[in-house]
């Protein structure tokens, strides 16, 4: 079984927003909108050292510095709204410009890097939500929900670009165990966000309400509509009776429609983009492990686990269940020819803990599993030029977790500033 295609993958901010999660919270008029956690500002220093990042895009430094942000009358961004050429209703109004602001100005450096990453993933999207025969504005979808980093994990415990839960997941066929996470796997989560968002379309015939039933599950949208008196069936005619983060994902998903077309007129410049080596895919049905792999074939560990995150370890549980495997198409023939030598022996014993991976950025960390991501407890005074990220890598532990420790919503620290250690 041989699939040609081009792989893609570019990292971004580490931070989402959950769906299919049903929120206890009740809405009032005095709530403020929250940003979608893939909204959040991460730090770039993560982005840029990622692997496919580091190989794939170009001229990173001259876009982060891009010019001045021009101001725009309502009627501009109103007009360049309706010329979208989209299914999905995207009206213009104070809140979606809140959105549209921060993307074009605190998010600059991000809409940069996520228009190069377009380049790779759209086409993914586009196939899986046109088998569906769903409006293909939704690919802006994980824009918001991951900003485009395939091994994303947020708060609630989502997962992947489309950021799904587990049972979710499960629900729309991705296999979620200790030793694979499908979530993970642009092409199989694409398939299955489009065939959810389908769903959600046929159960309040919206698209809106589709998107906002993706953000906070169908449960929040259907006891919305009913708090409104029943007659509202769209997004804002719901709007005040929405969860907090939903009332925000909406706009926002419009805002990321509006930045992903007109971000010339703002004075964004794309990341340049290097064309990712055509890759095929391998069934196997035999237990086999990266290091293995990287030996026999001159491939590295890094884009080997680029390549195939669905794989928690660097072991491929193929005695199992069959377990896809992709590679670069000029690695196929090294490992075809390597033969039985290449798989884990029948009497090898084999650990799933031998490797483990960051709850939020994926990256190894060797030896015994860490319990939670936590170090030791304690502060850290910032010192200038730390990002969280950073800090997080020196005392061995998680974004999320100094978030949680600290009451943070975001990322920004300043100089100066105590950090107690999870």
């Amino acid at each position: 079984m041989k699939i040609r295609f081009y792989i893609f993958s570019c990292v971004f901010v580490l931070a989402l927003a959950t769906h299919a999660q049903e929120y206890e919270e009740e809405a009032t008029d005095n709530d403020e909108t929250l940003l979608p956690e893939g909204m959040q500002m991460y730090e770039l220093d993560s982005l840029l050292n990622d692997w496919m990042t580091k190989n794939y895009l170009t001229n990173v430094e001259n876009c982060l510095s891009t010019g001045v942000n021009p101001e725009f009358d309502h009627e501009t961004y109103a007009l360049r709204l309706s010329r979208l050429p989209n299914v999905i209703e995207m009206p213009y109004n104070e809140i979606v410009r809140k959105y549209i602001d921060r993307y074009c100005e605190r998010l600059r450096p991000s809409v940069s890097i996520m228009l190069a990453a377009c380049n790779f993933y759209n086409p993914i999207f586009e196939e899986a939500l046109e088998s569906y025969q769903v409006p293909l504005e939704l690919r802006n979808l994980p824009i918001i929900e991951s900003a485009l980093h395939p091994n994303a994990v947020s708060r609630a415990g989502a997962v992947g670009l489309w950021q799904f839960m587990i049972g979710t997941a499960k629900k729309y066929g991705l296999e979620v165990t200790s030793l694979i996470d499908e979530r993970k796997d642009p092409i199989k989560a694409s398939y299955a966000a489009a065939h959810y968002l389908k769903d959600l379309y046929d159960i309040f015939g919206d698209w809106s309400l589709a998107v906002a039933a993706y953000n906070c599950g169908p449960g929040n949208v259907s006891k919305a509509i009913r708090r409104s008196g029943g007659g509202k069936t769209d997004f804002w005619g719901i709007y005040q009776y929405l969860p907090a983060e939903t009332r925000g994902y909406v706009p926002a998903f419009i805002a990321a429609n509006y930045v992903m077309n007109y971000y010339c007129d703002h004075n964004i410049c794309p990341v340049g983009t290097t064309l990712p080596q055509a890759t095929d895919t391998l069934l196997l049905k035999k237990n086999v492990r990266m290091e293995q792999i990287a030996a026999t074939c001159d491939i590295s560990i890094d884009e080997l686990r680029a390549l195939n995150p669905q794989y928690r370890t660097t072991l491929i549980p193929g005695d199992s269940h069959d377990c896809i495997l992709r590679m670069p198409s000029d690695k196929i023939n090294a490992f075809i020819d390597a033969g039985d030598s290449i798989y884990v022996k029948q009497t090898e014993n084999y650990n799933i803990r031998e490797i483990a991976f960051d709850d939020n950025s994926g990256s190894k960390k060797k030896g015994r599993r860490s319990r939670g991501g936590r170090s030791s407890s304690g502060t850290v005074t910032v010192k200038k030029g730390d990002t969280l990220g950073a800090i997080a890598q020196r005392n061995h532990t998680t974004v999320s977790a100094l978030q949680r420790a600290n009451g943070l919503k975001g990322t920004n620290i300043k100089a100066g500033q105590k950090l107690k250690m999870p």
